[in-house]
């Protein structure tokens, strides 16, 4: 008999004992609350409670959670109904105020956000909703750690995952958007178009420029040209006179030898006046050139460079021969 209590109090002895030692994993916490008031926060380790007075009444990690918020239908600022789902990361700061503050944290979390979203997307337009899509996140971080700061937690970040609109509000946008595309392909085709002719145009006018200086700095260079020769005419001319009147003044017979050429160029120029269409017949005298090309000219109405130049020559030739 004696051994049957000596059993029960191991027994006993042992439960209490083993009840009384609590090992609390990393990242985790425990309430404790002792006679049904708050007594302690046991840390991850090894903790030591009284039995039978002591009891966890709350294990929760610290580590951050996620909440993921199911679709939800929300009407946007025009009155278009959209459906939008999110995810919140989100910890706990304060174990004490997460249990005492409010009941039930989870449902807590979730009922906010939704209340969060459906405000904020009414405050927007629904092509708004696509476009601000940051600065949606951004606020709901902001207002939801606000609210749940008195619950001890602590909302490190928000996101919208899918922003979908009714059928009938997807079948309208892309009638929208391709009317759009539409309007762009018309507007790039006739600025192509405007470019093209534009480019046309100005490659004309520059192609008449060019062509308009190409013509004038080959007429200048051909009047260069006929300048040149000119002079260089005038100077062969110039020095033939020189070398006859050299020749004349010291050799007697120089005379009738420049009459024999004299005659014979007229003779020549008889020849080429003969072989045009209104040829004449004359009668020269070597003896008096002069007269002899008057008379050629007033006959025949021959008035050209080379005839005029001509002229000049034999006048000059002329008048050393007076001498």
């Amino acid at each position: 008999m004696s051994q049957f209590f000596f059993f029960v109090i191991l027994f006993l002895g042992g439960s209490t004992v083993f009840g009384s030692v609590k090992i609390v994993n990393e990242k985790n916490e425990y309430l404790i609350e002792r006679l049904g008031s708050y007594n302690k926060k046991l840390s991850p380790g090894l903790n030591f409670i009284f039995p039978f007075i002591d009891r966890v009444v709350y294990k929760e990690t610290i580590r951050e959670k996620v909440i993921d918020i199911p679709p939800q239908s929300c009407i946007t600022k025009d009155n278009v109904s959209i459906t939008v789902d999110a995810v919140v990361y989100w910890r706990i700061m304060d174990m004490e105020k997460a249990y005492y503050k409010v009941e039930n944290l989870q449902s807590a979390m979730v009922n906010l956000v939704l209340t969060q979203i459906r405000s904020e997307i009414g405050k927007l337009e629904l092509d708004q909703t696509f476009t601000a899509r940051t600065e949606i996140n951004e606020i709901l971080l902001r207002e939801l750690d606000i609210a749940t700061d008195p619950w001890g937690v602590k909302v490190t970040r928000v996101e919208l995952r899918d922003i979908m609109p009714s059928k009938a509000v997807q079948d309208s946008m892309e009638l929208q958007m391709a009317a759009e595309r539409k309007k762009r392909a018309a507007i790039l085709t006739s600025e192509g178009e405007r470019d093209s002719a534009i480019n046309s145009a100005q490659g004309k006018a520059e192609s008449r420029i060019l062509e308009a200086e190409a013509q004038k700095k080959a007429e200048i260079l051909q009047a260069e040209a006929e300048r040149q020769q000119q002079i260089l005419k005038a100077e062969a001319i110039a020095k033939a006179i020189d070398i006859l009147t050299e020749k004349i003044n010291t050799d007697p017979n120089a005379r009738e030898a420049l009459q024999f050429l004299l005659a014979q160029n007229y003779l020549d120029m008889g020849v080429k006046i003969g072989s045009s269409d209104s040829s004449k017949v004359m009668f020269m005298d070597p003896r008096n050139i002069m007269s002899t090309l008057e008379g050629v000219r007033s006959v025949v109405g021959f008035q050209s460079d080379e005839y005029q130049q001509l002229t000049q020559d034999l006048e000059k030739i002329d008048r050393h021969l007076s001498e």
